[in-house]
């Protein structure tokens, strides 16, 4: 199935994540497949994650993360359902090339390596600019 729905609806975007303000770091989709999605979150100056204007490492990782649960959630959302509950199961590999600052727009690209018994097996890689900041290789898990 593709389909490509590019949305910066913030309240929608929301639904389809189980995470609430103010631990949300995902704020848009702009492509869509059965196995792949852009995600995009600007950083703001009062993130949690942001320290002396800079976003660290564990905020670059939970926007990994909230990018998969995006694709589920999404998944689950054209099917009619309600996205479930999930959480990081391992990360195999995180690199940050660079840190990014406050004011930046990550745009995140998830492929979904493999999905069984709701497990998923996922690659990202996070631009600045269209620049590679971070890449990650990372297991989900859905309750």
């Amino acid at each position: 199935m593709e389909n490509t729905l590019p949305t910066s609806d913030q309240h929608f975007v929301e639904s389809l994540i189980p995470q609430r303000f103010p631990f949300v770091m995902v704020s848009s989709i702009s492509g869509y497949s059965d196995s792949h999605l852009v995600s995009g979150f600007e950083i703001r100056e009062d993130n949690i994650f942001v320290h002396k204007n800079v976003f660290q490492a564990s905020g670059l990782i939970e926007h990994q993360a909230q990018s998969v649960a995006l694709h589920t959630g999404y998944t689950f959302y054209l099917l009619g359902k309600e996205a479930p509950t999930g959480y990081i199961g391992a990360i195999k590999s995180f690199e940050a090339v660079r840190l990014p600052e406050a004011g930046d727009l990550l745009e995140t690209e998830v492929k979904i390596l493999n999905e069984v018994m709701g497990v998923t097996l996922v690659d990202a890689v996070t631009k600045v600019n269209g620049q590679v900041i971070a890449t990650a290789q990372m297991k989900t898990v859905v309750k």
